[in-house]
C-alpha cells in the first residue's frame, strides 16, 4: 500500500514550488511509494534534474514541469487483511471487526458463502477507509480463484462495487484488480464497457499486455523483477532467451514494448511497473505511467548524483513521442483472441502467472480460515 499526504515542511529556497511534492508514509501499513508519471510531459532524452530527500517518514520527489510527481494510491488485498489482523491494533482493525459483525453475512446458511461475504465486506470496509486517506484511487483485489471464470469475476466486481456504493465511495475512486488470464481480460473488457475501471495484474508477456490494452483496461501491471528472476534461472522461453542473448533485461524490455504499444496505437490504458529490484530499474523506466518501488530503494536515490550522459541517470527513457518509431511484427499486431493468446504465451508467462494465482488464492484461503476461527467477534 502506498499513501502520501502533504507535508508542512518548507520548500527549498532554490526550487520553485511547483517542482516539489512531499509525501508522508503512514506506518506500519505502508510498504511502497507509488511514483506517478515521472517527467509527465518532457521529451525523451532531455536532461532533467531529480533528487530525493527523506527522513524516516518523508520522501520528497522533484520533477520538472509536474506538480504531481508523487502519486498517492492504495491496494486492498487478502495479504493486507492478514497484515491488519496480525497487528495488535490499527485504524483498520475495526473495519474488519465490523465486517465480521455484518448481519447480511451472518444470515448466510452456507459456511463458505458466509466466509466469502465476510471477506468481501472486510476488503470494502478497509478500502473505504483508505479512500478517505488517499487522494488517488483504491485498487481492490478480486478473488484469484475466479481467474478462469469471466462471469464469476464480473459478478464479484459488481458485488464489491455495490458494497462501496453503500459506503458512499464513488466508482471513479476505484479500480478492481483482476488476474491477466484470458478470462480475466474478457471480464475487464465487459466491466470497462460499463464504466468500471479495471487493474489487470500478473502480466508477464507481450500478448497479455497487448490483449489487456485492446480490452481497454485502465491499468496494466508488469512485474519487472519477477521476469528477470525467471530468466536468470531458466531457459526455454524463446522470446526471453533472444532478449538475454542481446544482453538486455527481459523485464525492462517487456515494459518498453508494452508502453510503446499502448502509446503508439492510442490505447487508453496506463502502464504500471512493480517488483522493482534496485534504483537502476527506476532510472531505466523513467517516463512509465506508474511505478511502485520499495521505500528503501527510493531512499537510496536521495544520495544519487547523476549526469545526463550516464547510463543510469534521471533522464526520461519512455515517452509517447519515442513510442512512435517503434516497430512491431505483424504477429504482434493481431486482434488477440483466446486461441492466439494461449499459443503466444511462453513458458515464463505461464509459470509466473500460475505461481501468482496460487499465491493469491492461498492468501484468500488463509483469510477465510482466520475469519472462521475468530467469528463471531466480541459483542456479537
Amino acid at each position: 500500500m502506498a499513501v502520501s499526504l502533504p507535508s508542512s515542511s518548507p520548500l527549498p529556497a532554490s526550487l520553485p514550488s511547483n517542482l516539489l511534492t512531499r509525501s508522508r508514509l503512514l506506518s506500519p501499513l505502508s510498504h511502497a511509494l507509488q511514483l506517478k508519471r515521472l517527467l509527465a510531459d518532457e521529451p525523451a532524452g532531455r536532461p532533467r534534474s531529480f533528487s530525493l530527500r527523506s527522513s524516516s517518514l518523508r520522501v520528497g520527489a522533484f520533477a520538472a514541469d509536474s506538480s504531481s510527481a508523487v502519486g498517492s494510491a492504495a491496494t486492498v488485498s487478502s495479504s493486507l487483511l492478514l497484515g491488519i489482523c496480525s497487528l495488535p491494533d490499527t485504524k483498520f482493525r475495526s473495519a474488519i471487526e465490523t465486517a465480521l459483525a455484518d448481519s447480511e453475512c451472518y444470515e448466510q446458511d452456507d459456511p463458505n458463502d458466509r466466509l466469502s461475504c465476510f471477506c468481501d465486506k472486510a476488503l470494502v470496509n478497509v478500502g473505504a477507509d483508505l479512500a478517505r486517506l488517499v487522494p488517488g484511487r483504491v485498487s481492490t483485489e478480486v478473488d484469484a480463484r475466479l481467474a478462469f471464470d469471466a462471469h464469476g469475476i464480473v459478478r464479484k466486481v459488481h458485488r464489491l462495487l455495490r458494497l462501496y456504493y453503500e459506503l458512499e465511495v464513488p466508482s471513479e475512486r476505484l479500480l478492481f484488480k483482476i488476474p491477466s488470464t484470458w478470462q480475466g481480460i474478457e471480464a475487464a473488457k465487459l466491466l470497462e464497457s460499463e464504466g468500471i475501471q479495471t487493474h489487470l495484474t500478473f502480466v508477464y508477456s507481450f500478448p497479455q499486455a497487448a490483449a489487456a490494452a485492446q480490452a481497454g483496461a485502465s491499468v496494466i501491471q508488469i512485474f519487472v523483477g519477477r521476469i528477470r528472476d525467471w530468466s536468470r534461472n531458466h531457459t526455454g522461453d524463446p522470446e526471453l532467451d533472444a532478449i538475454c542473448r542481446k544482453g538486455e533485461d527481459p523485464g525492462l524490455e517487456l515494459v518498453a514494448k508494452a508502453y510503446n504499444y499502448i502509446h503508439k496505437y492510442g490505447h487508453k490504458s496506463k502502464l504500471m511497473v512493480a517488483a522493482i529490484r534496485n534504483k537502476q530499474d527506476i532510472f531505466s523506466l523513467l517516463g512509465v505511467d506508474y511505478m511502485i518501488a520499495p521505500l528503501k530503494i527510493l531512499q537510496s536515490l536521495k544520495e544519487s548524483i547523476t549526469y545526463p550522459d550516464e547510463k543510469y541517470s534521471f533522464v526520461r527513457k519512455l515517452s509517447p513521442s519515442s513510442a512512435m518509431p517503434y516497430n512491431f511484427s505483424q504477429e504482434e499486431l493481431v486482434n488477440w483472441d483466446q486461441a492466439s493468446f494461449s499459443s503466444a504465451m511462453g513458458p515464463a508467462a505461464k509459470e509466473l502467472l500460475a505461481a501468482g494465482l496460487e499465491g493469491y488464492a492461498n492468501q484468500t484461503k488463509r483469510v477465510e480460515e482466520l475469519f472462521g476461527k475468530i467469528w463471531p467477534p466480541p459483542n456479537v
